[in-house]
């Protein structure tokens, strides 16, 4: 028997519940999650009390026995968290539940991610800590402390290789703002964003300007996790895992950025994985859903999913070529996390099967392939081809 997640695991249901600014969600977590969830069961034509497992990753705070209990269900088969503190296992998460699904494990497993930042710490905030030990101890005295501040460095090392990548970054950015205003759960929808307004934009810390860098949000997504059997009988055209990988390259986890390969989105070996697995190519792509937790990391991503290389990554990704609207590699087509919402990369995925489905606000043609990868930079990352059934 071939080891695959192959054609085994199908989406059946997307839910999303309206996206804050951080800190202004009326609700707390535990029911922006339970809403997502509903709204996922509904899209599927699905009664909620079918669902019998769920997965999250970087530490979600509502553990699925409480949204069992929550949701009255008959049975909790399978409950799974992605390690990692940051958005790489956003594809992790739906992989976990395809797998569950495929061995028979559970029958309908949720993904999901809730975030509610007003109740906790922001994401994109250096921590609070008593005392400095450990891989802090080597990196708070001299100042890094936050996400965009770590990141920076190994962008730094980035830019070194191709000046003009910055170039690639500003039309990340430029296309994310484009696609958003055609969107209306985009938070930034109404706030256009062109190459002057990047330009002119306030450093957070060098080489990124505001614009480089995610939103922070609250809010939740879900995703429902079926057989392709079970699928064929609910209420939208099924989409299927086509292939998914996840893991971290040798030593990703040395502290104190004393990593091997330091200009890295963490795909190196996974890459490879991802399309022996799905048995395509980069050439079969139709669209990429790359998260952006900052614009070099999307440059990074897609060097290591074979798209470009760190060389021509200024020509092959200019705000022509990464449109909806006709070009060769659509990206973040919903704005993603720099201009739709920043859920942890989760409504990348949502945003991958409406593409499928032929629902997306910025609809690619005949798009039959989607590729959505999450947490580049970080420890341990993840990635997920979708495809039609008909993808053979």
């Amino acid at each position: 028997m071939e080891r695959s997640l192959r054609h085994r695991a199908a989406i059946a249901g997307i839910g999303e519940t309206t996206y804050y600014k951080r800190g202004l969600s009326p609700d707390p977590e535990p029911v922006l999650v339970l809403k997502a969830v509903l709204a996922a069961c509904e899209d599927a034509g699905l009664d909620p009390h079918e669902i019998d497992g769920f997965a999250s990753y970087s530490n979600d705070r509502n553990t699925p026995a409480r949204l069992a209990t929550a949701l009255n269900l008959p049975e909790l088969k399978f409950g799974n968290m992605f390690w990692g503190g940051g958005g790489g296992g956003a594809a992790g998460a739906v992989t976990n539940a395809a797998m569950a699904v495929a061995t028979g494990v559970a029958d309908c497993v949720v993904a999901y991610r809730g975030l509610a930042q007003g109740q906790f710490g922001r994401f994109g905030q250096g921590g609070r800590r008593p005392t400095i030990a450990g891989e802090h101890g080597f990196t708070v005295p001299y100042g890094v402390m936050s996400p965009a501040q770590t990141y920076a460095m190994r962008t730094t090392k980035l830019l070194e290789v191709n000046p003009r990548i910055r170039e690639a970054m500003r039309a990340i950015a430029v296309t994310c703002y484009r696609h958003a205003q055609n969107n209306p759960r985009a938070v930034m929808q109404g706030r256009e964003l062109d190459e002057g307004g990047y330009d002119e934009s306030r450093w957070i810390v060098e080489p990124f300007h505001l614009y480089d860098c995610c939103l922070e949000n609250d809010g939740a997504a879900a995703v429902i996790v079926v057989s392709p059997e079970r699928a064929r009988d609910l209420a939208q055209p099924p989409v299927h895992l086509l292939g998914a990988a996840q893991g971290a390259p040798r030593r990703a986890g040395a502290t104190a950025h004393n990593q091997p390969e330091y200009v890295t989105s963490s795909f190196l070996d996974s890459a490879k994985r991802l399309y022996d697995m799905a048995r395509l190519t980069p050439d079969d792509v139709d669209c990429v859903q790359s998260y952006e937790n900052f614009t070099g990391a999307v440059v990074m991503s897609l060097v290591e999913h074979g798209f470009c290389t760190y060389q021509n990554a200024h020509e092959v990704l200019t705000a022509e070529t990464l449109s909806a609207d006709g070009g060769s590699l659509p990206l973040n087509t919903s704005g993603g996390n720099l201009a739709e919402c920043y859920m942890h990369g989760l409504g990348l995925h949502v945003e991958a099967i409406r593409q499928l489905r032929g629902q997306s606000t910025n609809q690619v043609d005949d798009c039959d392939v989607v590729l959505v990868n999450a947490g580049p930079m970080v420890e341990n990352a993840s990635a997920c081809i979708y495809g039609s059934p008909e993808v053979d």
